[in-house]
C-alpha cells in the first residue's frame, strides 16, 4: 500500500505533464513518453518502506539515471510537482533541497561547497525554474518565484520574485515572472 503523501507527490508530478484529474491512462502515458517523469516516479517509489517496492524501483532508477544522465539522490527533500523538462545531464548534491512546482532543465548542476561535514548546497524554494546549463552552487537560498536563466552561474542568495542571468549571475527584480515559466502548477 502506498502512503497518502507518496500518492500526492506522484499525482502532483503527473499533473505538471497532464493537468486535470488523475487517471491510470495518464500515468501509463507519462511513463512511456516522458523520461523525466519516469525517473521521478522511480525516485519517489524508492522511498517506499516496503522493500518489495523500494528495491526494484531503486534498481530501475539507477539504470534510468545512467541512461538519461540524471544524478538526483533519492533521500533529498523534493517538493510536489517536480518537473524535469528534457533528458540530459542533471547533477544534484545530496545536501540540496527543492520546494514545490520546480522545473529543472538539462545540463544543470546543483552542487555543494565546503569540505567534509560542513558541506552546504542550494536550498531551492517553491516555483523556481532552472534553465539549461545553469549552475547553482554553495550555501545559498533561492527564494520562491525565481527564474534562473540558461547558463547562469549562481553562488549567492537569490531574493524572491527575481530573474538571474549571466555568468557571474546578475539579479533583476521581476514580479510574477514565473507565471510564464511554471506550467500546470500543482495546487493542493
Amino acid at each position: 500500500m502506498i502512503s497518502f503523501k507518496l500518492k500526492q507527490e506522484i499525482k502532483a508530478d503527473l499533473h505538471r505533464i497532464y493537468p486535470g484529474r488523475f487517471s491510470y491512462k495518464k500515468l501509463f502515458s507519462a511513463v512511456l513518453r516522458t523520461k523525466g517523469f519516469k525517473y521521478m516516479l522511480m525516485l519517489r517509489l524508492k522511498s517506499h518502506p516496503n522493500p518489495l517496492i523500494s528495491l526494484p524501483t531503486g534498481f530501475i532508477k539507477r539504470i534510468l539515471g545512467y541512461r538519461y544522465g540524471f544524478q538526483i539522490p533519492s533521500n533529498i527533500p523534493i517538493g510536489k510537482g517536480f518537473f524535469i523538462g528534457h533528458f540530459g545531464t542533471i547533477v544534484v548534491s545530496i545536501y540540496a533541497s527543492f520546494g514545490n512546482n520546480c522545473n529543472i532543465a538539462h545540463n544543470c548542476t546543483v552542487g555543494a561547497s565546503g569540505i567534509n561535514k560542513q558541506k552546504k548546497a542550494p536550498q531551492i524554494k517553491d516555483r523556481v525554474w532552472i534553465g539549461a546549463g545553469a549552475i547553482l552552487v554553495g550555501d545559498i537560498v533561492v527564494g520562491p518565484n525565481v527564474v534562473i536563466a540558461p547558463n547562469a552561474f549562481v553562488n549567492f542568495d537569490v531574493p524572491p520574485h527575481s530573474l538571474v542571468i549571466g555568468n557571474p549571475g546578475k539579479v533583476i527584480a521581476k514580479h510574477n515572472l514565473t507565471l510564464k515559466y511554471i506550467n500546470n502548477e500543482w495546487v493542493e
